[in-house]
């Protein structure tokens, strides 16, 4: 690969994976649009390192209060705040695994691959993030997560699977629906990709690693290492715009969006 297609499939993956306007819409249609060779697994793979690395930094204080609550939760004890983010974690990561691991195996994600589907999803959950952002309550805080929080957002995060759907956007929606704050919606969105990012980057490392080489090494640390820093970047510039701007910007991003691709699809 060029080091200009790189760059690029690195910037997209690293400023929309926890944007919500769905990553893998915008890689889907990278080749899909512009005549462009698909970056392959590997790529894909190196791109979601980089972003983990990322949250993972960004929210360090939060993911060392999970991690620390682990060696309990292996226990069978749950009675530490680190120990119930880390259950609730593994519990809203349960849905995904599930519902991707059923993709796959009837090569379903395959066939969701589509300029008209992603035109459909970028639209229709961009109207959703919009009506639950406007409707939802902003009464709870991060802190109040519970089990059933965890549960109900783990489902809406499965239904990210589809591309264009924004696995952002939809635990965002989610959490807006069940009343937490947009700071707190999005940081909860923000640490539920981080199990999720490592399942499906363990998935397709091990798909990968027999076409291995070390040209493809290089290609894969730049690409991990732009994906880092736009991803830092998009994690900062959100995060810090929701204290005072809602999520519509994004919701506006989508619909344009969407009904350009379905007018470029149905024409």
């Amino acid at each position: 690969m060029s080091l200009f297609h790189l760059i690029l499939v690195a910037l997209i993956q690293g400023l929309t994976e926890f944007l919500p306007v769905s990553s893998s819409g915008h890689l889907i249609l990278l080749p899909g649009l512009t005549g462009m060779d698909d970056q392959g697994q590997a790529i894909d793979v190196a791109v979601h390192l980089g972003t983990l690395f990322a949250v993972i930094i960004f929210f360090w204080a939060d993911v060392r209060i999970a991690l620390g609550g682990i060696g309990r939760l292996m226990r069978g004890k749950v009675d530490t705040q680190g120990a119930r983010l880390a259950l609730y974690l593994a519990i809203a990561t349960v849905p995904v695994l599930v519902f991707g691991l059923a993709l796959k195996l009837t090569g379903m994600d395959e066939l969701l691959r589509s300029v008209a589907l992603i035109g459909w999803t970028m639209l229709i959950f961009g109207l959703v993030l919009y009506w639950t952002d406007q409707r939802g309550a902003t009464s709870k805080t991060a802190p109040e997560w519970s089990r059933k929080d965890a549960i109900i957002m783990g489902l809406w995060q499965a239904i990210a699977l589809i591309p264009g759907t924004s696995r952002s956007g939809a635990t965002i929606s989610g959490a807006r629906q069940l009343g937490y704050a947009r700071e707190d919606a999005a940081k909860l969105s923000m640490l539920m990709s981080i199990p999720t990012i490592i399942a499906s980057g363990a998935v397709l490392g091990a798909e990968v690693m027999s076409d291995a080489s070390m040209e493809l090494a290089k290609d894969a640390a730049i690409a991990a290492v732009f994906a880092f820093v736009a991803a830092l970047f998009a994690l900062s510039l959100m995060m810090k715009l929701l204290k005072s701007v809602s999520f519509t910007p994004y919701v506006i991003y989508r619909i344009i969006l969407g009904i350009a691709l379905l007018a470029f699809a149905y024409s």
